[in-house]
């Protein structure tokens, strides 16, 4: 099968990635090195390449009341030049996909206009899911500037490094806000605008940005000259089990519910509205789960990886979900699930990696936190 390249991908390759098949993709899994990497976005600025990520827009009449019946956020929550994030559900009460809803307002033709921006794995699945729960609704279901570039700019000198490339101001910009400019000296066309949001999956600040495809390799080429490192997927994952935030396939499936996940705080159950999955998610409100995801540490050097079995009183009792050294805590960290009743910060495990029992514990989530 032939994988699919985004509009980076040259610029990648001049660079040095290594690259990978990805969610179909052809991505960089790293360019000088995962902890180089990961270093770079903690303590300076680097960048990726997120250009295989979905980004659909739905546009018409009541847009935000027909997207409510399929989250179980609150999305009147948010207003124009908002975002927020959330996940699509099933009846039962498993995750479709998680995803960021960025509020565009309404036009002067009196439409509204919601960004969704969803992972590249669930991205035919999740149009297929919109299209049929949303088509008694007066809205086009579209996929946003699909030939475009998506880049994210991580790291605490993010605000003043891309300011300078921009020529923009960007530090009054709120986290999960977004606006789109245009009249820029880095756009190609002067016509053409750039939809831009402070937001990330790092556990850092920093932007994200989608344009043309040529002014999107202008910027990258001028960031590059401005000392941002070009990062890979290694270094996204590890940077992203950090900040302990949910990988699609691994930590959040069909069969896991946002309680199962540690993503409670997204069910807003106390507003009226109906949704997808209500009843499920209702029923473990009231009674409870009976698995969590937790974070975990191994307290030796093994790490912890995908599919490795978690033990407690020497039995069988779940599987590691993400397992990663930390380059930043300088340990191993992982995710699982576990049963409900020993899902306890402190409660001490094992996890069986190659056919030894290494001793762990449940800590608190995320491991690393920046202070914004």
């Amino acid at each position: 099968m032939n994988l699919l390249r985004t509009p980076l991908y040259e610029e990648c390759q001049k660079l040095g990635g290594k690259m990978v098949s990805f969610a179909n993709w052809e991505m960089p899994v790293s360019f000088s090195g995962l902890i180089e990497e990961h270093n770079a976005v903690r303590n300076k600025v680097g960048m990726f390449d997120i250009s295989h990520m979905g980004v659909v827009q739905l546009k018409g009449k009541n847009v935000k009341s027909a997207l409510q019946h399929l989250v179980p956020s609150d999305v009147f929550r948010i207003g124009s030049g908002e975002a927020c994030y959330t996940v699509l559900l099933k009846e039962n009460g498993g995750i479709q996909d998680d995803l960021i809803i960025y509020d565009q307002g309404i036009s002067e033709a009196n439409e509204e206009s919601i960004i969704l921006v969803i992972n590249a794995s669930r991205k035919e699945s999740d149009i297929k899911w919109l299209n049929l729960n949303l088509s008694k609704y007066e809205i086009t279901i579209s996929e946003f500037m699909p030939e475009g570039a998506l880049i994210a700019i991580q790291g605490p000198q993010s605000i003043n490094t891309f300011e300078n490339i921009l020529k923009e101001p960007l530090s009054d910009l709120p986290r999960f806000g977004h606006r789109t400019i245009s009249s820029n000296a880095n756009l190609i066309n002067s016509e053409e605008s750039i939809f831009i949001a402070r937001t990330g999956y790092t556990g850092e600040e920093g932007f994200e940005f989608l344009s043309s495809p040529e002014t999107a390799r202008s910027i990258w080429k001028n960031l590059i000259k401005s000392g941002v490192t070009p990062c890979g997927l290694g270094a996204r994952d590890t940077l992203r089990l950090e900040a302990a935030m949910h990988l699609y396939g691994n930590d959040i499936h069909l069969d896991t519910t946002p309680f199962e996940a540690g993503l409670g705080w997204l069910v807003h159950l106390e507003m009226p509205n109906d949704f997808i999955g209500r009843k499920a998610l209702e029923n473990q409100a009231k009674n409870g789960t009976r698995k969590k995801l937790v974070g975990i540490k191994v307290q030796n050097k093994g790490i912890a990886r995908k599919g490795y079995q978690v033990l407690f009183n020497q039995e069988p009792v779940g599987i590691v979900t993400s397992g990663t050294w930390s380059p930043t805590l300088k340990e191993p960290i992982a995710l699982a699930y576990v049963p409900s009743e020993i899902a306890k910060v402190n409660t001490q495990l094992e996890i069986e990696i190659r056919g030894k029992k290494h001793p762990a514990i449940i800590v608190k989530r995320p491991f690393y936190r920046k202070r914004f």
